[in-house]
C-alpha cells in the first residue's frame, strides 16, 4: 500500500500536522525538522496529494512565469533558476510568453489567474496601471520594472550602463550611441539616463529598436552616419545584430568602432569578435523572485524592492578610439 502521511509523521517522530506544512509551508517549518521528514518521505515513497491539499488549503502550489519572449537567451536563465527553486519548496511554474505584446500579456495573466497562487512578471510590456489593476486577483513580483508599492527584483542596469560608457570613455570614445529598446521599456529608460548624466560625453540616442538581432541590423546605417566611435546597445542580441550590419558595410569591430552589449549571453561569447558586455545576474533574480513570491503569497505582497549588482565583461568588441 502507498505511504499514507500518518506513516511520514510516525517515522519522523513528528505530528501529522508538521508533515502537512513540510509540503504546504516549509518555511514555516525548522529546517533540520523539514530535512528529516522530507528523507522519510522519500525513503517511503510518500507523495502529497495536490488535489486534495489544494481543497484543504486553498492553494494550487502552482506559479505562474511570464516572460517577453523565451527566445531571448536572456530569459532561460532565470526560468531554469526560477524553476528549481520553485520546486524546492514544492511548487511547479507554468511558464508563459507575451511575444514582446502587452495585450497578450494581459490575457495570460487573467488566464492564469485561477491556476497559480501567484505570478512572476520579467521585463513586463503592460503599463504600470495596467499591473496595478490586475494584481487585485492574484500576487504579483515584477523583475527589471519598478511599479510602486510591488514587489520588486531589479537588476542594476543603470550600474550597467554606467561602467559601459566609463569603459568606453577610458579607451577615448567621446561620442557614444545608445541604442534604446522597445518604446516603454524601463531598462531603456534606466539606461538612457545613466548615460545622460555621464560628464564629458556627446550623447547620441537610437531607438526605439526591437530587442533583437534584427534591431541591431536594422539601426547599422543609423550608428555609421551618426559620427558615434563607441555604442552601448540595448541588449547582447541587438549588439550581434549591430556588429554583423557594420560589417556588411566596411566598418570594423573594433578597429572603427566599439560596440557594447547587454546580459552576457552565450552567443556573445562564441561570436567574433567576443562580445564585451554588462553582465546581468539572472539566475539569482529568477531565485530571489520565487522567495519573494512565496512570501507575498504567505503574508500578503509587501512593497519589498531587492536591486542586484551588475558587473562589466571586457572582451574583444571594444578598443581604443580611433584617432
Amino acid at each position: 500500500m502507498a505511504a499514507t502521511i500518518r506513516d511520514v509523521a510516525q517515522a519522523s517522530g513528528v505530528h501529522v500536522s508538521t508533515v502537512s506544512r513540510t509540503f504546504s509551508a516549509p518555511h514555516l517549518v525548522n529546517a533540520e525538522t523539514r530535512t528529516r521528514v522530507l528523507a522519510v518521505a522519500e525513503n517511503l515513497g510518500y507523495r502529497p496529494n495536490r488535489a486534495a491539499r489544494a481543497l484543504t488549503t486553498g492553494r494550487t502550489h502552482n506559479l505562474g512565469l511570464i516572460v517577453a519572449d523565451i527566445s531571448n537567451p536572456f530569459f532561460p536563465p532565470l526560468i531554469k533558476a526560477a524553476q528549481a527553486h520553485a520546486r524546492a519548496r514544492d511548487y511547479h511554474v507554468f511558464v508563459a510568453d507575451t511575444d514582446e505584446d502587452p495585450q497578450v500579456e494581459e490575457e495570460l495573466i487573467q488566464t492564469l489567474t485561477k491556476q497559480v497562487d501567484g505570478v512572476l512578471l520579467c521585463s513586463p510590456r503592460l503599463s504600470n496601471r495596467a499591473i496595478e489593476r490586475l494584481r487585485a486577483d492574484v500576487p504579483f513580483v515584477v523583475v527589471n520594472r519598478r511599479v510602486k508599492g510591488m514587489p520588486t527584483i531589479l537588476m542594476d542596469v543603470g550600474q550597467g550602463a554606467r561602467l559601459a560608457i566609463e569603459h568606453l570613455t577610458r579607451l577615448g570614445h567621446r561620442r557614444i550611441a545608445l541604442l534604446s529598446g522597445p518604446g516603454g521599456s524601463w531598462t531603456s529608460g534606466e539606461m538612457r539616463e545613466a548615460a545622460a548624466a555621464m560628464d564629458g560625453v556627446d550623447l547620441v540616442i537610437l531607438g526605439p529598436n526591437a530587442p533583437t538581432e534584427q534591431g541591431g541590423l536594422a539601426v547599422a546605417a543609423e550608428v555609421i552616419a551618426s559620427g558615434a566611435t563607441g555604442v552601448l546597445a540595448y541588449n547582447d542580441l541587438v549588439a550581434i545584430g549591430l556588429i554583423e550590419g557594420l560589417y556588411e558595410r566596411g566598418v570594423r569591430v573594433p578597429g572603427d568602432i566599439s560596440v557594447v552589449g547587454v546580459d552576457d549571453i552565450v552567443s556573445g561569447r562564441l561570436n567574433r569578435p567576443k562580445l564585451t558586455t554588462v553582465a546581468m545576474p539572472t539566475a539569482a533574480a529568477g531565485r530571489m523572485a520565487v522567495d519573494l513570491l512565496l512570501q507575498s503569497v504567505d503574508d500578503g505582497a509587501t512593497p519589498t524592492l531587492i536591486t542586484l549588482e551588475t558587473g562589466l565583461v571586457v572582451r574583444e568588441s571594444t578598443g581604443e578610439a580611433r584617432s
